[in-house]
């Protein structure tokens, strides 16, 4: 006899619906400042989750993934500043493809190396665009970087044009365009494609014996990495109207999403948002009393290095575990 299948419980969507209703209550409740916070921690969630595609799921480790979120960020904002009449999803789109177009690029050199090499030549590329960006000023205009350039109405065809120069409505945008981003990503993860890619993490050889070209896959990888990284990188163009090489290719655009990996829990698809979280709030608390941000980071990777490497996420697991445990017995 084959037994059925018990159909869904109502408390499970209890959860996602009190997240939505938290999501679209936000901006109205804590006001523009706090949006826009809010805004910053969606962006590196995504830009972190994207990295995490390679520490996590393929095995390696990328010291210079601003590379691809800078490359979405100019890409957008000089499409914008040289381009009239291009539409919203449209730059979008353009800065995540400048991402997969640069993942391509280097994926063949990337495929020639491993391991310590591998995290050094990704810092010798980022470094490489972001010097790049210091010298081209006749394209990116050095230090000054590129600002002021109009920001496309979110045009709905014959119902309204919604203006995303106000905090509340770029929020709404910025939301559904990384959720969608973060739900591709998990959505990868579990596919067949994601077991290979954990299976090359974890033992390349028999995924080669297996048949699998390793280089082709390797290389789609980045290419997808470098897509969501690129995404990331147009919403921040979008956010802050102006990219610099600072802010798009400095070395601590590559490390910021690293700490964040660390801090939330290596190994997880979770553990980058929850870093992001984590670290958008102490950032947030740590502003009020002092100008030494990098401090307070730094203290907080020490401690989760030296006391849970598992980064949050690990811990929460770790704990339920223990719970579950004694309550069994």
């Amino acid at each position: 006899m084959i037994a059925k299948k018990s159909a869904p419980s109502w408390k499970q969507w209890v959860f996602p619906c009190l997240v939505g209703v938290i999501l679209l209550a936000y901006p109205w409740v804590l006001g523009t400042v706090y949006t826009n916070i809010f805004i910053y921690f969606a962006i590196f969630s995504v830009f972190a989750a994207s990295l995490n595609m390679l520490v996590s799921y393929l095995g390696v480790l990328s010291f210079g993934h601003a590379l691809f979120y800078g490359g979405g960020a100019y890409a957008t904002a000089l499409f914008l500043d040289h381009i009239e009449g291009l539409g919203l999803f449209t730059v979008i789109l353009i800065g995540g493809a400048a991402g997969a177009a640069l993942g391509l690029i280097v994926s063949p050199l990337l495929n020639r190396v491993k391991a310590t090499a591998f995290a050094l030549l990704t810092l010798a590329l980022g470094q490489l665009a972001y010097m790049a960006c210091l010298k081209l000023r006749f394209i990116t205009y050095g230090e000054d970087g590129v600002g002021g350039f109009p920001i496309p109405d979110l045009t709905l065809p014959g119902i309204a044009s919604i203006n995303m120069m106000t905090a509340e409505n770029f929020y709404y945008l910025a939301v559904v365009v990384l959720s969608l981003c973060l739900l591709l990503m998990w959505f990868l993860t579990k596919t067949p494609f994601g077991s290979i890619m954990i299976g090359i993490r974890d033992n390349p050889d028999r995924v080669d014996f297996l048949g699998f070209n390793l280089p082709m896959t390797k290389a789609i990888v980045f290419v997808i990495s470098g897509f969501f990284a690129g995404i990331a990188g147009a919403v921040y163009a979008l956010f802050q109207n102006l990219v610099t090489p600072d802010g798009a290719f400095h070395i601590m655009t590559s490390f910021t999403p690293i700490m964040m990996l660390f801090v939330g829990g290596i190994g997880t698809f979770a553990g980058p948002i929850v870093g992001s979280g984590v670290m958008t709030i102490i950032e947030e608390l740590a502003t009020r009393y002092t100008t030494q941000i990098a401090l307070f980071n730094g203290i907080l990777l020490v401690l989760v290095v030296m006391y849970f490497r598992t980064g949050f996420v690990g811990l929460y697991l770790l704990i339920r575990e223990k719970l579950f445990q004694k309550e069994s017995s």
